[in-house]
């Protein structure tokens, strides 16, 4: 293997910055997923079950303003209402700049950061209402990050019995036809038994047909959640009986026990070994990756048992995850995110009140360039090809991004020369070098760095 701390930060981290050293080694890639999570602790964001306003709170202060219309009590709810909606859009932007802070101070290149992104895309959720939409950011926070180094199959559990994925896919709706409740009225929804299948474990092209997907939903039913106790289990709404989900026979059910043993056997089973190493090194290195690198994430998510810090050290120890010449384009949050790193921006400058200007410096370029934070396409998450990214529109609006925001984000740039070095190393293009010393102003020199290809690539 051939290290190399450039790309140890780019490739797999959040970039290169002017304050914070790149790793010289794995060992110290891999340090701040051992230990005490800092860049949590000093940018803390709220996990689902402390963040306010909870959702049984919206549903309250909603509901008695609705009661309240054409009543004496109107003005009082409504101002109520306005509260609780401006505390909730407050939570949402906190959630969104302590995100992109976050990669900006992560040690050791920002591995931790990256992990977090990639599972958090890889199991997408999002959000068809005000009510929730601050939830997203905490859902990660609270099922996803505490678990990118320990097994795949606890992730898999917090994340399959989470509220908000139980919202986003409607498991809630759905209803055993043969249980209590299915009796009374209701269906079976297959959702999340579909994505868990398709997107989440084995696969599209994996070893099940349309009786698993039934079978699984079958099971799944009585999963759902309550907005004061969160994930519960609904005996009236589960499906008598036994189902069997990839050969494997889950006898008549006694609670929550038997979608936890089924969610482990997806979990551990070969096919998600292989669909998941794939999607691993295709995020990470290429998008066609060597297949000696696939086999052997492979190989060591089978034999770990799907032990995540085991796979991301294989990752990392593997030739050709370093060999790989960088052709994957960085999307608009990473791009975003690397340039306010590579530029040193301060976490409280990211971090202002929202308000009109800090809205069109950091997030609604991202819409504009394709990614609109937390509303991702569908449970598929977000595409991997370059030519998703680089259009002409998108690349039209990286480049304005890149040659009005630093300005408006820094009190004084840089020298353009020492910034192209820290941008983009010091084995830079020699076109990147020369706008760095040519270009006629300050702001143009950085902002031809930040839209050029070696840049942009990782």
């Amino acid at each position: 293997m051939t290290f190399d701390s450039l790309r140890a930060a780019t490739r797999f981290g959040t970039g290169l910055s002017p304050q914070l050293p790149p790793p010289d080694s794995v060992a110290a890639m891999l340090r701040p997923l051992r230990g005490r999570d800092e860049t949590a602790r000093r940018l803390p964001i709220a996990p689902y079950g402390e963040i306010r306003p909870s959702l049984a709170e919206w549903n309250v202060v909603a509901r008695d303003w609705r009661k309240a219309r054409g009543t004496p009590q109107e003005a009082a709810a409504r101002t109520a209402f306005d509260k609780l909606r401006a505390a909730a859009r407050a939570a949402a932007w906190h959630n969104f700049t302590s995100t992109l802070a976050r990669g900006v101070i992560a040690p050791e290149g920002g591995l931790h950061e990256r992990l977090t992104r990639f599972w958090a895309d890889h199991f997408t959720v999002g959000s068809r209402t005000m009510r929730d939409r601050h939830l997203l950011t905490a859902y990660v926070e609270e099922a996803i990050r505490p678990h990118v180094a320990g097994r795949f199959e606890e992730m898999l559990v917090a994340v399959v019995t989470h509220p908000v994925m139980l919202a986003y896919l409607d498991q809630s709706r759905s209803v055993g036809p043969n249980s209590a409740a299915g009796r009374r009225g209701g269906g079976l929804n297959e959702n999340l038994a579909r994505e868990l299948l398709e997107l989440h474990t084995i696969g599209a092209d994996g070893p099940y047909d349309q009786l698993d997907v039934r079978e699984l939903a079958e099971l799944l039913t009585g999963l759902g959640y309550n907005d004061q106790r969160g994930m519960e289990f609904r005996p009236e709404r589960a499906e008598p009986g036994s189902e069997t989900v990839l050969g494997v026979t889950f006898p008549n059910r006694a609670g929550f026990d038997t979608i936890r043993e089924a969610l482990r056997m997806l979990a551990r089973h070969p096919a998600t070994a292989g669909h998941l190493a794939r999607k691993i090194a295709v995020h990470f290195v290429s998008e066609d990756p060597d297949p000696a690198l696939v086999d052997a994430l492979e190989a060591v998510w089978r034999d770990s048992d799907g032990d995540l810090l085991a796979v991301t050290t294989a990752l990392l120890e593997h030739p050709a995850a370093w060999e790989a010449p960088p052709r994957k384009v960085k999307p608009p949050f990473d791009y975003v995110q690397s340039a306010l790193r590579a530029l040193g921006v301060p976490p409280e400058t990211i971090m202002r009140p929202e308000t009109g200007e800090t809205r069109r410096l950091l997030q609604i370029p991202l819409a504009r360039m394709g990614q609109r934070w937390e509303h991702p396409p569908g449970p598929e998450g977000w595409p991997e090809a370059a030519e998703a990214w680089i259009t002409p529109p998108n690349l039209a609006e990286r480049i304005d991004w890149a040659m009005r925001a630093p300005a408006a984000l820094l009190p004084e740039l840089p020298d353009p020369r020492a910034f192209a070095r820290v941008a983009v190393g010091t084995a830079m293009p020699e076109p990147v070098a020369f706008a760095a010393r040519a270009a006629e102003s300050r702001a143009e020199a950085i902002g031809l760095v930040l839209a050029s290809p070696a840049f942009q690539r990782r």
